[in-house]
C-alpha cells in the first residue's frame, strides 16, 4: 500500500487566532515522533490569517487513525476547540495522473 497524504484546514474564530496557532503549533514535534508520520508541516495562508493548513505524509490510514487518538492532538483539540470556527476539515488526497 502507499503512503497517505493528507492536508487538513482549521479556520480560527475572530480574535482566536493566538490560542489556535499555539494549540498547533504545539502538536508538531510529538506528532512527527509518531509511527508512521512520514513528514508533518504547518502552515497559516497568508491570504486569510487565521486559517491554519496541515500538509501530512502517513505511512498508512492506520497511522493517520491512531494519530487522531492520540494525547496530544486530543488536548489540542481540547484546547483549540471552542476557538474554531468550524470543525477541521480532514482532507485525504488521491493522486491524479
Amino acid at each position: 500500500m502507499s503512503e497517505l497524504s493528507v492536508v487538513a484546514v482549521l479556520v480560527a474564530k475572530d480574535g482566536q487566532e493566538d490560542l489556535v496557532r499555539q494549540a498547533l503549533t504545539a502538536l508538531v514535534a510529538p506528532t512527527l515522533a509518531e509511527e508512521g508520520c512520514l513528514g508533518y508541516e504547518l502552515f497559516e495562508s497568508a491570504a486569510t490569517p487565521g486559517t491554519f493548513v496541515t500538509q501530512e505524509r502517513w505511512r498508512a490510514q492506520g497511522d493517520l487513525d491512531a494519530h487522531l487518538q492520540t494525547e496530544h492532538v486530543q488536548a489540542a483539540l481540547g484546547a483549540a476547540g471552542d476557538a474554531l470556527a468550524a470543525a477541521p476539515a480532514i482532507h485525504p488526497l488521491i493522486p491524479v495522473s
